[in-house]
């Protein structure tokens, strides 16, 4: 017997527990027993094994083996794919028949043959490690699936071609990046860039918004949780660092961890091993890590709110992404990608953009970057009646300082919404679910500014 692993042994006999026990330790890794059927799920969530040698027959029956057939039920409840491998003094064939139908692995008689045991437990072994692995591929394709489409870095200005061409330079490193930038300028998408040119190209790209968790969740969707760890723990779930195990963990809005789950974090990193909510053993991880903020990490160092031995762990090397007011014509290229996206979407034929329009464009400071540019094409191409693009379909806020500039503005604002309300309904046909969807509002309160307008 080759394989090696924990086994769970459950019998009413000591005696057999004992034998068993005394046979099958040079062979096994870890072995628990019981007598008592009452604790196997508890085995189950604490010791994890990987194989359970099931008696059929218990005190309250002896010969029907239901007793076995309940147990193997509330496993399964437990852990579908549990490999199940019972075991009887009266065995027949129509329980073997069964017990393969109800979900068991195989079947062995009392008194045991010595090598037919060892045998079957060491098929068992290679079974339980080969749905392992499948549950893994399975949760690793789904985080693939989500990741398919390779986004497309749009930009020819200077401050782009450098940010490619490190890119580049990095596709044969599996170094931890740390990527910088403003709100909206793409580091999500420089980081799927980074994972596809990279030696972990065809191994998942698993991402999380760490500012969207709030402390209390931090450790469950990092490291994952056994069943029972807490009140909602229905079953077990593996967390993302788990998940990303041989391929890369994108960790968005590093900036915001608070400091104990910056040490969480750190301990993981360098121990290179998970312990999930309520497991006792740990998990060993193997991830490339990029991560990314709009933060200043070396001045938040500085003042004490982040930990400089976390920094040196995730920053091998830093990747600044510029903003778009330092980009140039790159705005003009991401303006006619997006005029392009929304003309399919939306049904439209703008077939460009006029010069005004262009000029526009290029004189705003887009303190949004890239996502508020995106917006606003969007917006004017709901909006707009006409196959050019024009400066009054782009809408950007206006400073005021006078109260007669704020009666012109809430007026204009007025007409805007007049004309955007009208739009709207024209391009829905009047389906007025579909055009509060384009306006951004309820169904409800596009009702309500109907009414006001008087539409």
């Amino acid at each position: 017997m080759e394989e090696k692993g924990k086994i769970l042994i459950i019998d009413d006999n000591e005696d057999v527990l004992f034998a068993l026990n005394l046979l099958l330790e040079p062979y096994m890794e870890k072995i628990k027993v019981t007598t008592q059927p009452s604790r196997i799920e508890h085995f189950m969530t604490t010791f994890h094994p990987d194989v359970i040698l099931l008696d059929m027959n218990f005190r309250r029956d002896a010969i029907s083996g239901q007793e076995g057939f309940d147990c193997l039920s509330r496993i399964l409840q437990t852990d579908p794919q549990a490999v199940v491998v019972f075991m009887t003094a009266y065995a027949d064939t129509d329980k073997a028949v069964k017990a393969i139908k109800e979900g068991a692995t195989d079947f062995v008689s009392k008194p045991w043959e010595k090598e037919k045991l060892l045998a079957t437990l060491s098929s068992a072994l290679k079974l339980s490690r080969s749905r392992k692995e499948v549950g893994k591929l399975q949760t690793q394709m789904l985080a693939l699936k989500a990741d398919e489409q390779l986004p497309e870095l749009i930009g020819s200005s200077p401050a782009m071609q450098k940010v490619k061409e490190t890119i580049f330079k990095l596709s044969d490193t599996d170094a931890n990046i740390l990527v910088l930038g403003e709100n909206g300028t793409g580091k999500d998408l420089v980081a799927r860039m980074l994972k596809h040119f990279s030696p972990r190209q065809e191994a998942p790209l698993v991402t999380i918004d760490l500012g969207s968790i709030p402390e209390q969740l931090f450790e469950s969707e990092l490291f994952g949780y056994e069943k029972g760890a807490f009140t909602d723990a229905r079953k077990s779930k593996p967390g993302r660092m788990e998940i990303a195990s041989g391929g890369t963990l994108f960790l968005d809005e590093i900036g915001n961890l608070t400091l104990p789950m910056q040490a969480k974090l750190l301990t993981a990193i360098e121990k290179r091993q998970i312990v999930r909510l309520g497991a006792v053993n740990p998990t060993p991880i193997d991830v490339r890590l990029i991560c990314a903020t709009n933060a200043d990490l070396h001045k938040r160092v500085a003042e004490g709110s982040f930990r400089q031995d976390l920094l040196y762990r995730i920053n091998t090397i830093e990747l600044r992404i510029p903003p778009l007011r330092e980009r140039g014509e790159d705005i003009l290229l991401l303006a006619e990608h997006f005029l392009a996206k929304y003309n399919r979407k939306y049904r439209k034929e703008a077939k460009g953009l006029t010069r005004e329009a262009k000029n526009k464009l290029l004189k705003y400071n887009w303190p949004g970057n890239v996502r508020e540019l995106q917006h606003t094409l969007e917006r004017a191409v709901i909006l707009s009646d006409s196959n050019l693009l024009r400066p009054n379909d782009f809408l950007f806020p206006t400073a005021t300082t006078g109260s007669e500039e704020e009666e012109t503005q809430e007026l204009n604002l007025e007409k805007l919404e007049r004309k955007a309300i009208e739009q709207a309904l024209r391009t829905s046909n009047g389906n007025i679910s579909r055009a509060a969807e384009l306006l951004g509002i309820t169904r409800f309160a596009l009702y309500r500014k109907m009414e006001k307008l008087d539409l």
